[in-house]
């Protein structure tokens, strides 16, 4: 600890002095133990925040790179068009679809089977008998409607699951009931034999007719015959959904083209570009100094050149793919900033010429893009041993030490000062209490000696 003078002042004056205040000189040489901890804590702190703005930046490197790489990814995506999509369109197309022309003819629509009763003219009148129902030649299902009006039949009918949909429908001539088979198809074709209903306002007979019979769609795909229950046709084609709108002329096949999805896969590789760029500029603004000519955070870090040349060397790795051997065949290039730029017309001639020599080069084990996947897991801090990570790791052990060090110095400080204040304390009443002592000795010494001795 220091020497701190203290100033009493003339010795009887009575005045004492400020203690407080002279604590705090006393305290000031410990106070001064924790500056460079608390220096170097907010270092650290300021590490902590550009390592993990790094590490969330690679994190979205990464992700990018995976839409890459991901067998189920970007690269699987297909586009279809029709050559006549008023009678056939794609609803869809999976990553198991593969590029390819098709011809189909439409030779028929598949329909769903409908019913529909006589028309009544009062829709509050009521019914008396049964209704059977039967899907596709199964056993019938039967329930007793008497006394119950349409609209009553049309809710025990959808409450009792009998393989069809009701519905009122009326207009200017009165309310009909109409069956509508849940199963599309041949499949799903109603029958209502001995269903017998009479109206009881008048006693006139109910009867059902049918409107559309259930059909299956047939179709001609690629020469081969095939039918389906749906207009929605999935399978005839790996991987591609079909939509059948009308029927076709066989000598007027629809061409279904199915190719890749560059558009979609340029987009992800400008991802994948702009997303390294931002680790790039990361790094780099780490290499000089601030607006006030002091070293950045990680100015001079090994982390951060450690990144730098991995992701660097990344760009060069991998094995050759068929016709593919560099990433410049996939319009990539490095300028001499470290920067990635993506030339599209490049890529898109790649894509279209040598597909298949593509998904293998981001694809197959050892290629560029799996290897650069293992690189970005062992530099980032999505994983526990990552570059990034064991980084932060090292900061926090480090910022634990120093939290702890400066708490043990402030509570040794907080120890000293209650006791320096307890001990000045009771100094600063024996020097206020002076005055009155000595005005005692005084007065002792008058009546002893008679002596009026003059008070300064």
């Amino acid at each position: 600890m220091g020497t701190v003078g203290i100033n009493f002042g003339p010795i009887n004056s009575g005045q004492g002095f400020d203690v407080a205040s002279t604590v705090t000189s006393i305290l000031a040489s410990e106070q001064a133990i924790e500056d460079p901890w608390k220096t170097q804590l907010t270092g650290l702190q300021a590490q902590d925040t550009v390592f993990s703005k790094i590490g969330t930046d690679m994190s979205t490197l990464a992700i990018a790179m995976q839409n890459l790489t991901d067998f189920s990814g970007v690269l699987a995506g297909k586009q279809g068009s029709s050559s006549n999509p008023d009678a056939v369109t794609i609803s869809s197309a999976t990553n198991t679809a593969s590029a390819g022309s098709h011809t189909i003819v439409v030779n028929s629509l598949a329909q769903t089977s409908t019913q529909y009763s006589d028309q009544i003219t009062n829709s509050n009148d009521t019914l008396t008998g049964t209704i059977q129902i039967s899907i596709n030649g199964a056993s019938p299902q039967s329930i007793d409607v008497s006394g119950l009006t349409l609209s009553q039949i049309q809710t025990q009918i959808n409450g009792a699951d009998m393989g069809v949909q009701a519905s009122v429908v009326t207009d200017t001539h009165g309310s009909r009931l109409s069956l509508v088979s849940r199963t599309s198809g041949a499949a799903g074709e109603i029958s209502m034999s001995g269903s017998s209903l009479t109206d009881d306002a008048n006693g006139s007979s109910v009867n059902f007719n049918e409107s559309t019979a259930g059909a299956d769609a047939d179709l001609i795909v690629d020469g081969l015959e095939t039918t389906s229950a749906s207009n929605t046709v999935t399978g005839a084609i790996p991987g591609i959904s079909l939509q059948l709108l009308a029927k076709t002329d066989a000598s007027n096949p629809v061409q279904i083209q199915i190719i890749t999805d560059n558009n979609s896969i340029e987009s992800a590789m400008s991802s994948f570009v702009n997303a390294y760029n931002a680790v790039v500029d990361d790094i780099q603004s780490q290499e000089t100094n601030d607006s006030s000519g002091n070293p950045e955070p990680l100015f001079g870090d090994p982390t951060l050149a450690l990144i730098q040349n991995t992701l660097s060397q990344g760009l060069l790795s991998g094995a050759a793919s068929g016709s593919i051997k560099d990433m410049s065949q996939l319009g990539l290039s490095i300028d001499k900033t470290g920067h990635l730029s993506l030339d599209g017309d490049t890529l898109d001639a790649t894509l279209d010429s040598n597909f298949s020599d593509v998904q293998g080069f981001l694809q197959n084990p050892n290629s560029f893009g799996q290897n650069f996947n293992n690189i970005l897991n062992n530099l980032g801090n999505s994983s526990t041993t990552g570059a990034i990570s064991l980084a932060l790791q090292q900061n926090s052990s480090q910022e634990t030490a120093l939290n702890q060090s400066i708490s043990d110095e402030d509570a040794r400080i907080a120890n000293d000062k209650a006791n320096l204040t307890t001990e000045l304390n009771t100094a600063n009443e024996v020097l206020q209490s002076l005055p009155s002592q000595l005005n005692e000795i005084n007065e002792l010494y008058s009546a002893v000696t008679g002596y009026q001795q003059q008070q300064s």
